[in-house]
C-alpha cells in the first residue's frame, strides 16, 4: 500500500552535504578533535555555496564525547567556520542518533516557519575519549588535597595503592549501559541469540560491508560527499582508512569473541569500528531555495524516535521504522533504499530477522502479519559502520547524507535512514528524492 507522504508543515529540503574521511582510532589521540573535524568538513561545503556563511539562521551539531577544550562544539565550530558572532549554535546528544537528531531538530524548526536555513551535522573523535580515574582513586585525591598538615598528607600517602593510578578509558565506560551493566557488544550478543544469528552469518555480512565500501571508493560513488581533511601538521587524509578490501571469511573466522568469551559470536571483525569523523548537511525551506537559487537533493518527509529495553537496544530500528511507516501509510515495498547503521553485524541481521518473525511483528510491532524481508541489494549498498567506522555523534548524519546520494545515483525515490541507539532507543528518517 502506498500512502500520502506530504509533510504537515512547510516543505524542508536537504540541499547539500559533505563528510570527512572516517579515521580509525589507533590507541592514541587522532589528528583531529571533534571541532577540527567539523571545521575540516564544513569549510569546503560552505565555500561551494552561492551565499555567505552568515546567511544561515542556526547551527546544530551532534556530539557525544565532548572534550573539555570544546564545550558546546557547535558554537566553537560555527565561529571557526566564519559564520559570524551572531550565529546561534547548540549541540545535541542522543548517543548514536545525535547526528540524525541535529537534522530532525533543524527539520522541525524550518517546517513550522521559525527559520529558513540551518547547518546540521555531527562530529566525533572517539580517539580523544578521556582517561578517567576510578571512584576510589578520585576519593583518595580529594582526601590528599584536603589535608592541611604534613602529617595528614603523609598518612594519606601511606594509603595510596599503585592500582589507583591506573585510569580507565572513558569510552569503555560510555559504551556500557548503566541500567543493565551490559556493554553494547553484549546487547548485540543478546539479540543475535534471540534470533539465531550465527557467527558465520555475521562474518559474511561483515565481509560484504568491506567489499561494498571498497567498491564505492573505487567506482567514485563517494565523490562530492567525502571531503579530504588536512591535519595541523599538514598530513592529508583522503579516504576511509578502516576498510579492508583484502579481508576474507577465513580471516574473520580466525578472530576471537570480544564481549562473551569464549563462545560469543561478536568479534572485532563483525563490529563497527571505533572511529573519528564528521558530517554536515544543509537544510532549507522552499523560500530559502528560491531566494538563493539552491538545487534540492531531497525532501525530508518525517522522522521517528522509539525506545525499548536497553538490553536489546539493537532492535530499535524495527520499532521506529515501523511506527513511521504506519503513520505515513507505507508498506515495506514502498521504501526503495535503506541505510541501517551497522553497529554490529549480528544487530543488523537480528533486525532483519525480527521483521520476518510473525510473533515479534504481532506482539511487539502490532502488525497483523510479518513486516517482511528487506532486499539486501537495497540495504547499505555502499557498506556501513563495520567497514567505515562509527563516530557516534556523526553516524546518524552520514547515513542520511549517503542515503540521499545513493538514491540519486541509483534513480530511486524514497529511502529510510535508521539506527539503534545506546541506552535502548532507535531513530528513523524518511526522505524522498526531489
Amino acid at each position: 500500500m502506498g500512502g500520502d507522504t506530504a509533510a504537515v508543515g512547510r516543505p524542508v529540503y536537504l540541499v547539500d552535504g559533505t563528510r570527512t574521511p572516517f579515521l580509525r582510532a589507533r590507541g592514541k589521540p587522532g589528528p583531529f578533535t571533534p571541532v577540527d573535524l567539523a571545521v575540516q568538513c564544513g569549510r569546503p561545503l560552505l565555500a561551494r555555496q552561492s551565499f555567505s556563511p552568515e546567511t544561515f539562521d542556526m547551527v546544530i551539531l551532534g556530539c557525544v564525547n565532548v572534550i573539555a577544550d570544546e564545550m558546546n562544539p557547535a558554537r566553537v565550530a560555527a565561529l571557526r567556520l566564519g559564520m559570524g558572532a551572531a550565529m546561534p549554535a547548540f549541540t545535541v546528544q542522543i548517543n548514536c542518533g545525535s547526528g540524525m537528531q541535529s537534522i530532525d531538530t533543524a527539520f522541525r524548526m524550518i517546517e513550522v516557519g521559525k527559520v529558513d536555513m540551518i547547518l546540521a551535522g555531527g562530529a566525533e573523535a572517539l580517539s580523544h575519549s578521556p582517561l578517567v580515574l576510578s571512584q576510589e582513586a578520585t576519593k583518595w585525591f580529594a582526601r590528599f588535597a584536603s589535608e592541611k598538615t604534613a602529617w595528614g598528607k603523609t598518612a594519606a600517602l601511606a594509603d595510596f595503592r599503585p592500582e589507583m593510578a591506573k585510569p580507565v578509558i572513558g569510552l569503555e565506560r560510555g559504551l556500557t549501559d548503566p541500567m543493565t551493566e551490559l556493554n553494547m557488544g553484549q546487547t548485540a550478543e543478546m539479540i543475535g541469540h534471540l534470533f539465531g544469528i550465527t557467527r558465520q552469518a555475521a562474518d559474511a555480512y561483515a565481509l560484504e560491508s568491506h567489499q561494498r565500501l571498497s567498491r564505492a571508493h573505487q567506482e567514485g560513488f563517494l565523490d562530492g560527499e567525502l571531503i579530504p581533511a588536512v591535519s595541523r601538521g599538514g598530513e592529508l587524509y583522503d579516504h576511509d582508512d578502516g576498510v579492508r578490501p583484502d579481508t576474507s571469511l577465513e580471516k574473520l573466522a580466525s578472530l576471537k569473541p570480544v564481549f562473551e568469551k569464549p563462545y560469543g559470536n561478536v568479534t572485532a571483525g563483525n563490529s563497527s569500528q571505533i572511529t573519528d569523523g564528521a558530517s554536515w548537511v544543509i537544510l532549507a525551506s522552499e523560500e530559502a531555495v528560491r531566494k538563493h537559487k539552491l538545487k534540492p537533493l531531497a525532501r525530508i518527509i518525517d522522522a521517528e524516535w522509539s525506545a525499548l529495553d536497553p538490553s536489546i537496544m539493537g532492535l530499535g530500528p524495527t520499532l521506529c521504522c515501523t511506527a513511521l511507516m504506519k503513520r505515513r501509510g507505507l508498506a515495506r515495498e514502498d521504501i526503495d533504499l535503506w541505510e541501517l547503521n551497522e553497529a554490529f553485524a549480528a544487530q543488523v541481521l537480528a533486525c532483519l530477522a525480527a521483521w520476518e518473525d510473525e510473533q515479534y511483528c504481532r506482539d511487539v510491532l502490532g502488525l497483523e502479519g510479518t513486516f517482511g524481508p528487506i532486499d539486501r541489494d537495497r540495504l547499505n549498498v555502499d557498506g556501513g559502520a563495520i567497514s567505515l567506522g562509527h563516530p557516534v555523534g556523526a553516524s546518524g548524519n552520514r547515513i542520511v547524507l549517503h542515503l540521499v546520494n545513493a538514491m540519486r545515483r541509483l534513480g530511486l525515490k524514497r529511502g529510510m535512514a535508521t539506527e539503534c541507539i545506546g541506552g535502548g532507543q532507535g531513530g528513523a528518517m524518511l526522505l524522498e528524492v526531489v
